[in-house]
């Protein structure tokens, strides 16, 4: 479950971060695309310590 979640999280921050060049219709995202990419660092550590 919690991969899914990260999946998902990493494809909404790839289409915000390459939104334009691969459809001018895509709103680009600004600092969502970094605060998704520290979403998905931190579920990944949480996910190898054995946290969560």
């Amino acid at each position: 479950m919690l991969w899914t979640i990260i999946v998902v999280l990493f494809i909404l921050w790839l289409l915000g971060f390459l939104g334009n060049n691969i459809s001018p219709s895509i709103p680009r995202m600004g600092n969502g695309i970094h605060t998704l990419l520290v979403i998905i660092l931190i579920l990944v550590v949480l996910q190898l310590l054995g946290v969560v």
